[in-house]
């Protein structure tokens, strides 16, 4: 029979609040986002001020925050300080399972109302600016140097184009990569913009007119092919020579000239006029600028033996709200509109700074660990850096590995061997041939590496076989098509070409 009634279930969810959404998020950006994203809230929030700066009354800050410039870890003597783990305890299950931003919009009819709550439903965009809009009540002068994607648009507008076809040429230039080649398969822009494969090829073909010369290429050859027609110079035997440039670059100029049926002479030539072209044509423009990597974390040897982890307080925004300016804007507030607008400020600057703070002693704890469990790799070198995953470190700190995993994103450490991303810690394993400790596998691309670059000019060269027969005599256990990966991953040519270079060279 079917019925109505009512049943009372109690069950347990998981929700994303707009405040824990902030600190995942900040939790993963690096300190150049970080700081841009300080930068638009000071000038959103009139209660948020830098801590340098004098606010003339009664502050609010976390305690630890006044530590921020000497906070260290020396994990040698079992002193790692113990962080705060509200973000972690709350946030633990999120990181498993969610970015910042995703399954959040479904859930928000599900957050409180209470006055902490209040105005900080904006927060899943923070750091998208904030203050006055672009262009109003400030200047904003554009004296940098035009981008390749500017300056390819502008080619497009002025070209001959229909409406349709202009769309599908800023669509090509879309796919254009800073080198200046054209990345994406054209049927597949052809297939999303729902138009023949062949109109797509007809426009490509008049923007491969646009300067500079070989740019929205698909191939270099194709890239050097372009610029040979357009200096005259294209002709049976340089075609041959880009359909062949594998043999050029392993010196097979035997092979070559055969392909192209030129002699020694004409060969020379050829090669002369490729090496006057441009492989990257997109290189000489400007683009966003290069940033300088600024460590978050910086270690450095104790004289009373192991090492210190201390955070860089460069990269560490020391923010504060004025609690005097508070209670005179909360006095003079008259209207409703007024009042909530105050308690948003306070309630959103309060949020800020701890979750500031609680990402700098997340930062110190994980990198702590990190380096306790590389500290041979800090005191011998590479070949000493130890297998170690995600897990590892979570489970030594008690935090989840995805939280781990946002922390180590964008970070940089400087130690006495370099400046290094915290990813760069992370290796996989590979076992011993004798059953004992496994090897990192960093370690073992540094070994074949130092191996490949000691061998002699009398034409002994070692095979990824006879390094393989190296490494089991030195206790790793490493298959043959696992070395060849390595030795391409580090660019080094096979036996075979390192032998004809070692006899041309």
């Amino acid at each position: 029979m079917l019925g109505q009634r009512l049943e009372i279930r109690q069950g347990q969810g998981l929700v994303i609040t707009p405040q824990l959404q902030q600190a995942i998020k900040l939790l993963q950006l690096s300190n150049l986002e970080l700081d841009a994203f300080v930068e638009a809230e000071l000038e959103r929030n009139p209660l948020l001020q830098r801590e340098d700066a004098d606010p003339g009354g009664e502050i609010e800050a976390p305690a630890a925050a006044e530590s921020h410039d000497a906070a260290e870890m020396t994990f040698d003597e079992g002193r790692v300080q113990d962080a705060d783990r509200t973000l972690d305890a709350r946030s633990d299950d999120v990181y498993g399972d969610a970015s910042p931003g995703e399954r959040t919009s479904d859930r928000m009819e599900d957050v409180g109302t209470g006055e902490a709550q209040i105005g900080l439903n904006d927060w899943s965009r923070a750091g998208s600016g904030g203050g006055l809009p672009d262009g109003e009540g400030r200047e904003q002068p554009d004296s940098r140097e035009a981008t390749l994607w500017e300056h390819l648009q502008a080619q497009a507008s002025q070209a001959a184009f229909s409406p349709s076809d202009h769309a599908i040429a800023l669509t090509l230039i879309d796919g254009v990569d800073e080198g200046g080649y054209l990345r994406g398969e054209l049927a597949e822009i052809a297939d999303r913009l729902g138009i023949p494969l062949e109109r797509v090829e007809a426009v490509l073909a008049v923007c491969h007119g646009f300067e500079p010369t070989g740019v929205m290429a698909r191939s270099v050859p194709e890239c050097l092919k372009l610029q040979l027609i357009e200096r005259n110079r294209f002709d049976p035997a340089m075609a041959c020579l880009l359909d062949n440039l594998d043999l050029l670059a392993k010196r097979d100029l035997s092979a070559l000239r055969k392909a192209c049926g030129v002699d020694a002479e004409d060969m020379a030539e050829m090669i002369a006029e490729l090496k006057a072209l441009t492989p990257r044509p997109g290189a000489g423009f400007g683009g966003e600028p290069a940033q300088t990597v600024i460590p978050d974390v910086h270690v450095r040897a104790d004289p009373a033996g192991g090492w210190k982890v201390e955070l860089n307080s460069d990269t560490l925004p020391r923010l504060i709200m004025d609690k005097r300016y508070h209670g005179v804007v909360a006095a003079g507030s008259r209207s409703d509109v007024e009042k909530t607008f105050v308690a948003e400020c306070a309630a959103q600057a309060s949020w800020l700074v701890k979750s500031l703070d609680q990402r700098a002693r997340t930062i110190l704890k994980v990198s702590s660990e990190i380096v306790r469990q590389q500290d041979a790799f800090l005191a011998f070198g590479v070949e000493f850096l130890r297998p170690l995953n995600l897990k590892t470190v979570a489970d030594a700190i008690g935090m989840h590995e995805s939280t781990v995993s946002r922390v180590t994103s964008n970070k940089y450490v400087s130690t006495p061997r370099g400046v290094f991303e915290l990813k760069f810690f992370f290796t996989a394993a590979i076992q011993s041939s004798d059953g004992g400790a496994t090897h990192s596998a960093e370690a073992v691309r540094h070994r074949i590496k130092a191996m490949i670059d000691g061998e002699g000019r009398d034409g002994d060269v070692l095979s990824d076989d006879r390094i393989v027969e190296i490494l089991k005599e030195t206790g790793i256990d490493i298959a043959r098509r696992t070395v060849a990966k390595y030795r391409e991953a580090l660019r080094i040519p096979s036996s075979v070409e390192r032998k004809r270079m070692l006899r041309t060279g």
